[in-house]
């Protein structure tokens, strides 16, 4: 299994002090003062057949509200023609660019000739985040984000927001900046913690000058007329279980749920996204990935009673990146 992009390798230590004594976005955004507010939030939509199952059932059934769409990849019609169906999802898109599977891969939406410095010799996007950050000019990487974005609203999807597979666009001050510009052109809402960053940056002590670029750009995206969220949690796709442990859906279910419930313990009030993979592994999907392990926890989680009622006990309110965008609407409306 090759390891996503950790957030935190690029959000380093973003002080929560500084935040101590300011109104958190959730608070900003009409929540009220002190409540926790979460996203629960599925990648990898259209990446397979039992991706989207998963997500599906995770967003329909479970406690998921929002999932996010890689457009290269080839089972995008069918989360298409399910939307065609149901209306009301919240789904933006997880900006694709890298292809990290070594039997199963997708190329760049915009077309290799047009963007080359974004391909391997296979024509297939980079198979890991450095070798975007080696390869990719700006300008084919900025030309293949449009490409993603401009594509799905062709196909008649309308993103709620914007993320990123494997966190490539935080990997390079001019990415970040391109995913920053490109939200606002569009008016779509972008996955970028503002606020106090309490999880994202605990483990990290080394680099106190990305605060204040943490700031301005959340002070930016707020400028332009988006949400900005407060925290994120990125690393659930890398709770196992236990050395030892049996193998069974009773032993993952309880596992990952006890891991959501301690991650939420920890959180700080404001606007948090919680990043989840959920999936319905069929028989193919482990010659994709060796990842169903991690990816069947996240989706049993969210359907595990025990989770939920946590959850209602706690007073934890449930969001979706077009609440978000609402309720900022309403506040430049007003003014």
């Amino acid at each position: 299994m090759k390891p996503l992009f950790n957030f935190t390798l690029i959000l380093l230590t973003i002080s929560v002090n500084a935040f101590a004594q300011e109104p958190t976005y959730g608070e900003k955004l009409g929540f009220k003062k002190g409540t926790k507010v979460i996203i629960f939030h599925v990648d990898d939509l259209g990446m397979s057949y039992s991706s989207n199952e998963g997500a599906l059932k995770a967003i329909d059934e479970g406690l998921a509200t929002s999932g996010s769409i890689m457009m290269p990849c080839p089972w995008v019609p069918g989360i298409v023609n399910y939307m065609k169906k149901h209306s009301g999802h919240d789904f933006g898109l997880h900006l694709t660019f890298t292809s990290e599977w070594d039997d199963y891969r997708w190329g760049p939406v915009a077309g290799v000739n047009c963007v080359p410095t974004m391909a391997d010799d296979q024509g297939k996007l980079w198979d890991n985040v450095a070798l975007v950050v080696e390869h990719a000019t700006t300008k084919d990487f900025e030309t293949e984000m449009r490409a993603q974005i401009d594509l799905a609203l062709r196909m008649g999807i309308k993103p709620t927001h914007l993320d990123s597979h494997m966190g490539t666009v935080f990997a390079k001050p001019e990415f970040i900046q391109t995913y920053v510009k490109l939200g606002i052109e569009y008016g779509i809402p972008v996955l970028f913690p503002g606020g106090h960053n309490t999880i994202v940056s605990r483990d990290f002590k080394d680099n106190p000058g990305f605060m204040d670029q943490a700031r301005e750009i959340g002070r930016q995206l707020w400028s332009a007329g988006l949400p900005v969220i407060d925290d994120v949690v990125s690393d659930t796709y890398d709770w196992t279980l236990p050395e030892g442990m049996e193998k069974t859906d009773e032993n993952l279910r309880a596992y990952k749920t006890s891991k959501f419930i301690e991650r939420i313990k920890e959180m700080k009030p404001g606007i948090t996204e919680v990043i989840l993979h959920c999936t319905e592994p069929s028989d193919v999907f482990p010659r994709i990935t060796s990842s169903s392990e991690t990816r069947k926890g996240d989706l049993l989680a969210m359907l595990d009673p025990k989770l939920k009622a946590y959850i209602e006990k706690e007073g934890i309110v449930l969001t979706t990146w077009k609440e978000l965008m609402e309720r900022r609407k309403k506040l430049t409306d007003g003014k």
